[in-house]
């Protein structure tokens, strides 16, 4: 009995989360989302840096396919 209680929470949490994944965007909400403020990286050059000062360091490529040196001076 106590099993099935637990069973029975249990997916109603699951089915809990998983309905929040379920919702679209109105054409009219779209706008909101593409505000400056809403983006990941709100300045590109200093993101752009890092980026290289990592992928130098690190001696790997980065999305364009360009190894890095070692040193991060290049």
């Amino acid at each position: 009995m106590i099993f099935m209680k637990i069973l029975f929470a249990i997916a109603i949490f699951v089915l809990s989360l998983s309905q929040t994944a379920c919702m679209t965007v109105k054409a009219y909400e779209k706008g909101n989302l593409a505000r400056k403020d809403m983006a990941f990286v709100t300045d590109g050059l200093e993101q752009d840096m890092k980026n290289h000062i990592y992928f130098s360091k690190e001696a790997s490529s980065s999305g364009t396919a360009v190894s890095g040196g070692g040193c991060g001076c290049n």
